[in-house]
């Protein structure tokens, strides 16, 4: 449970005050840390001390000490000297020993209560009770934000983002898998969503240089109670992937930003074929050169501007109204029109979504 380097720090921080050397071995009396050698001479002793009914010990000039997690034993804590003094030192280090086990514990059930919450696991009376006894404020605003790496190398994902945000005494940072990072951010009075795009980006920033061009970070809408935080989880994770689709230029997707895409993105794609089968009327985008293609994203950049989107293009105002004439004519859509623009775009996004979905089934 307690990593081997916390519990090797833990001796040799108490060693360098109090000057007796301390160890830890395990119930098989295997060591675990230690701040003196040969430590495997002890396993006799150990056992011998295991099988007494004492909870301290003076064996051969050494303090026994039983390190219990509950009912249950844990380790075995040895400390050189059989003086009062060695006694209250290693009782000392023993009672700490037993504090980190707790505070271990209740972290790890903390990390699992946390997944369970995000993936709607708990009944709302658990959600409640569980929160509870973790102490963990169940009536807050929070915000999910998913951080997903493209490449999984050395370091761990989960660390990356730990060691790099600045984290408050009420967030939870988890793994999801080997690419994806679940940050849950307690947001203090007066904070919306101004300073939610803001740690998005603290975020991001927050990378390695080497890992933050592979980047992705997405949120959900700001949540007032823990029970809706699988809610912002669920927006978060369809930010990330409608952000895929139709914001692949962006590092950054706010689930309030995806506008008709999250739409679009719950449609079932034999409807999808359907409509672009009638709209097109056979055709497809796909046949669209790259020319008629940039005019028409200018255009919709432009909010179907003529004059300005024939600036931007560095072309005539009437060299733009004749490539608009002849996308009318092979498709019958007037993007002047704001009906037909809409009907347009929209066909466009649905061609888009079709092709990620068909690599997705690869």
């Amino acid at each position: 449970m307690i990593s081997n380097q916390v519990l090797q720090s833990t001796l040799e921080g108490l060693k360098q005050v109090s000057r007796v050397d301390m160890c830890v071995v395990d119930t098989d009396g295997t060591e675990v840390a230690s701040t003196f050698t040969h430590v495997e001479d002890f396993r006799d002793l150990v056992i011998s001390f295991m099988n007494s009914p004492a909870e301290s010990q003076v064996i051969s000039g050494y303090q026994f000490f039983r390190v219990m997690d509950e009912a249950q034993l844990e380790y075995i804590l040895i400390a050189n000297g059989n003086t009062d003094d060695v006694y209250m030192v290693a009782k000392l280090a023993a009672f700490q020993l037993e504090t980190l086990i707790v505070a271990y514990k209740e972290r790890f059930d903390k990390d699992s209560f946390i997944k369970n919450l995000l993936l709607d696991n708990l009944l709302l009376v658990d959600i409640y009770n569980r929160a509870k006894k973790l102490h963990i404020e169940s009536e807050a605003r929070r915000v999910v934000f998913i951080v997903e790496l493209e490449n999984e190398r050395e370091n761990s994902s989960l660390e990356l983002v730990k060691d790099g945000i600045d984290a408050r005494p009420g967030d939870f940072v988890t793994a999801v898998d080997e690419k994806s990072v679940i940050v849950i951010r307690e947001l203090i009075s007066g904070e919306g969503s101004q300073e939610t795009e803001a740690m998005a980006q603290s975020i991001l920033n927050a990378l390695p240089a080497d890992r933050r061009g592979e980047a992705i970070v997405s949120y959900g809408a700001v949540v007032g109670e823990l029970k809706e935080v699988s809610r912002s989880y669920k927006e978060a994770r369809m930010a990330l992937n409608v952000g895929k689709i139709f914001f692949a230029d962006r590092q950054i997707i706010a689930y309030s930003s995806l506008g008709i895409g999250r739409l679009i993105y719950q449609l079932p794609v034999p409807l999808c074929k359907m409509f672009i089968r009638e709209v097109f009327e056979g055709k497809s985008p796909d046949d669209f050169d790259e020319e008629t293609l940039s005019t028409i994203n200018k255009f919709f950049e432009n909010s179907l501007n003529v004059s300005e989107t024939s600036r931007q293009l560095y072309i005539h105002r009437n060299t733009l109204v004749y490539r608009l004439d002849k996308l009318q004519k092979q498709t019958g859509l007037d993007l002047r029109v704001f009906e037909d623009a809409i009907t347009l775009k929209i066909a466009l996004m649905v061609v888009k979504y079709m092709s990620y979905m068909e690599l997705q089934d690869y």
